[in-house]
C-alpha cells in the first residue's frame, strides 16, 4: 500500500452537498471514501459544510478534527 500524502488536499466544496471522507487510509479515492473500509471495522465520516469555500482536508489521517485539517501532519 503507498504512503498516504501528508499535506491536505486543498479543495472548494459545495454546501448541502455529502461528502464521505476515508478513515481506514485503504480508499483508491482518498481522501473520499470508495467503499474500501469494508470489513476493517472502521466507516467513513459523512459530512457537509453550509458555506461555498476552500477547506483544507485531512490527508495524512492523524487529525483530531476530521475530516478537516488541523496541522498534525507537521508533527508526522
Amino acid at each position: 500500500m503507498s504512503e498516504l500524502p501528508k499535506e491536505p488536499l486543498e479543495i472548494e466544496l459545495e454546501p448541502g452537498r455529502e461528502y464521505w471522507w476515508c478513515s481506514c487510509g485503504q480508499s483508491k479515492t482518498a481522501p473520499w471514501c470508495d467503499g474500501s473500509h469494508q470489513g476493517t471495522g472502521q466507516q467513513p465520516v459523512a459530512f457537509k459544510v453550509s458555506v461555498h469555500g476552500k477547506q483544507a482536508i485531512c490527508q495524512c489521517g492523524a487529525t483530531q478534527t476530521p475530516p478537516f485539517c488541523d496541522g498534525a501532519h507537521e508533527r508526522l
